[in-house]
């Protein structure tokens, strides 16, 4: 009878038109959202110097440097603790509900850029990027994935979450390529637009998880479902419970004792970003001190890395997953990223840069596998909180990168270096890569629960 249930389940026609139709706005969403936001990434740096630094010839300008190493702080700080808080809230109160924060509020920014970009209106926008940001950086991926594992079975879930992660590569390139045609002035009108225009698709076609749960569904600012009381007097817990929204970090470290998967994913996720953090904050000056590249072999290189993330998000990774299952991937992933890592730190000509950006097509299997990973760990009504605490943990780790990896960059490119290495902070992520590989060994492959979720399913009337 179990197994029965599990097959009409996963097999009724009906529940998988629902669930794709709910998929695919959700995608919609999370593409419009990627791409209003990164469209703006090419034309904000010089926007920035004539801000803040209007008669400096050369284009350099120290306040700009300071003030966006700043806010990157900040932002991350804020990340930490609002991404949790973010994920919990919405397994009280719906993802579509929790969702509508970070889109709203990401428009607010853009629009003032789009109305004026002199250096009051550029102050003005850098105060509420840097509040709206801590919301929406991190917590748009993660409630998106919550959404896709509420939706989604078990078996199904790391080539779903690596489409996720292949549409956001993909709003990446497309904003990337828009950007270089229109003007610096229309990006932000454009911008500014399909940041509305995200809202406003989201709110109007966009389901939300759980639809039958009315524990999942309430509204966030509506308390009077606390105050109800059962015959055997449990309203106080009732509202005791509704009022725990705060993720602190008993919470995490609850969920890391928890289950010893959950916590290898978390370290090897801390290890992951630890890597990549130093990836992005060092690369371009390593590129730049070694081989003189200029902005437009910048541009090239990224879009080069985004296009073949993505067409290993979308094909390669889908069917690789039901092969080899998110454990193989994810040491696939880890070891030659590692790899990749290793080459750039060695590099010896300009070319090779672009000869690793192979690397990329297994590189990109990471996130989503760890994703996939931790989401087997919790219940159903514990999605949001699990992949907010994941994204924490990411966020500080993306904090403590840039501390370390920055310096030591900046050391082996001067003439004061203590051997001649430029490469040899590249190398150490490297390695820190690589000790996430070492304890990805250590994570067995999870069994579903997809007989309990059904015989739950099956017992309500």
């Amino acid at each position: 009878m179990e197994e029965s249930c599990e097959r009409d389940s996963a097999t009724s026609p009906a529940v998988v038109r629902w669930t794709r139709g709910k998929i695919g706005h959700l995608l919609v969403t999370v593409f419009l959202y990627c791409f209003s936001n990164l469209i703006v990434v090419p034309a904000i740096t010089d926007v920035t110097i004539s801000a803040l630094c209007p008669g400096d010839p050369d284009g350099s300008c120290s306040l700009a440097i300071y003030l966006s190493g700043f806010q990157q702080a900040i932002i991350g700080l804020g990340t930490v603790v609002m991404t949790p808080w973010v994920g919990n809230m919405s397994d009280k109160h719906g993802r579509k509900a929790l969702l509508t924060l970070p889109l709203a509020f990401s428009i607010v920014p853009l629009a003032i850029m789009a109305y004026n970009r002199e250096t009051n209106y550029f102050y003005a926008y850098f105060a509420v990027r840097t509040l709206t940001a801590m919301v929406g950086t991190d917590a748009v991926t993660c409630l998106a994935v919550a959404y896709l594992a509420d939706n989604v079975p078990e078996t199904q879930r790391i080539s779903t979450f690596s489409i996720l992660y292949g549409v956001i590569s993909a709003g990446f390139v497309g904003s990337t390529l828009a950007a270089r045609f229109i003007s610096t002035s229309l990006t932000f009108q454009v911008a500014a637009f399909m940041s509305m225009v995200t809202v406003v698709y989201m709110r109007i076609f966009l389901e939300d998880s759980h639809p039958e749960a009315d524990e999942i569904s309430r509204p966030i600012l509506n308390g009077s479902d606390a105050l109800d009381v059962d015959a055997d007097g449990g309203g106080s817990a009732k509202k005791a419970h509704a009022f725990k929204k705060v993720v602190s970090l008993g919470d995490i470290f609850g969920l890391m004792r928890s289950s010893r998967t959950f916590s290898l994913a978390a370290f090897v996720a801390f290890c992951n970003n630890i890597a990549e953090g130093g990836l992005q904050a060092s690369l371009l000056y390593f590129l730049k001190a070694r081989f003189h590249f200029s902005k437009n072999q910048f541009a090239d290189l990224m879009l080069i890395v985004g296009v073949a993330g993505t067409l290993s998000q979308l094909i390669i990774m889908p069917f690789l997953a039901p092969l080899l299952g998110e454990e193989r991937l994810l040491s696939i992933g880890l070891l030659l990223g590692s790899s990749h890592m290793f080459l750039y730190s060695i590099s010896w000509s300009s070319w090779v840069p672009y000869a690793t950006t192979v690397f990329a097509i297994f590189v990109v299997f990471v996130s989503p596998c760890i994703r996939s990973i931790a989401s087997k760990q919790v219940g159903p009504f514990d999605q949001g909180k699990a992949q907010g605490c994941l994204a924490g943990i990411s966020s500080f780790a993306n904090i403590v990168s840039p501390l370390i990896f920055s310096p030591l960059t900046a050391m082996f490119l001067s003439e004061k270096a203590p051997f001649p290495f430029p490469g040899f902070s590249i190398m150490c992520m490297g390695v820190v890569m690589m000790i996430g590989f070492v304890q990805s060994l250590a994570i067995k492959p999870s069994a579903t629960n997809h007989k309990e979720i059904c015989n739950e399913s099956s017992a309500q009337p």
